[in-house]
């Protein structure tokens, strides 16, 4: 039975920690976002080594689960590199790390989705490849992609609740705290679970906005 009189005393302790739920989740965005670029730009390299190794790295994070690649971080790295990391450090290490393969893909969709006839005129400006991309190329092709970035950060939100499995204490994390001292799981959980609907579902509905107020701007161009 649902008890309501307890579910009233455990909101506060769940709403303490969800600051740290917040952090990892923007602070592994940006570094994912700060990794996806360079990611994509050796991937598009003339350099067949370094394009090639790129592309292995980026497929084996890709194609293993974001779980086993925290344990390496926290459990497997002390013992061969002496490294040991916080548990909090490294759960933002590892979801940045795994989901900046994901958003160097939506980087060179947009990266693709410029005409050629940009890269033609930056050589006939004699552009360099700095200022080409710098001038020309990122400034068209990122901000088209700002909504599927941000469907991304709503993702990678939702997949904090796995840093629980390296003893952060997260949302879900205190919620397993807090059911195992009573013995009351579904209070517990399913208040985490209303927590992040009402996190995400705002968020949702910004990115929808967004995305409408990106495809308005790209029909004002076609005109």
């Amino acid at each position: 039975m649902w008890d309501w009189e307890y579910a009233r005393s455990i909101l506060p302790k769940l709403l303490v920690v969800i600051p740290t739920t917040l952090v990892a989740t923007l602070a592994a965005f940006i570094l994912a976002c700060l990794l996806g670029l360079p990611i994509v730009l050796a991937r598009r390299s003339n350099y067949k080594w370094l394009s090639l190794a790129v592309y292995a790295i980026t497929e084996f994070i890709r194609s293993t689960p974001l779980l086993i690649q925290l344990f390496v971080l926290v459990f497997v790295l002390p013992q061969t590199l002496g490294l040991t990391l916080s548990p909090l450090l490294a759960g933002i290490i590892g979801l940045g790390i795994h989901y900046s393969t994901y958003l160097s893909e939506v980087y060179r969709s947009g990266i693709e989705s410029i005409p050629k006839g940009q890269w033609e005129a930056s050589k006939a400006l004699n552009f360099n490849k700095f200022h080409t991309w710098t001038r020309i190329i990122l400034p068209q092709s990122i901000p088209p992609i700002f909504p599927v970035m941000g469907n991304y950060l709503i993702i990678l939100f939702k997949e904090t609740p796995t840093l629980s499995a390296i003893t952060v204490v997260e949302l879900l994390m205190t919620a397993k705290v807090i059911g195992s001292e009573s013995f009351k799981y579904v209070e517990a959980f399913t208040l985490v679970g209303v927590i992040f609907f009402l996190l995400s579902f705002p968020s949702a509905l910004l990115v929808r906005r967004l995305e409408s107020r990106v495809k308005q701007r790209e029909r004002r161009r076609a005109f």
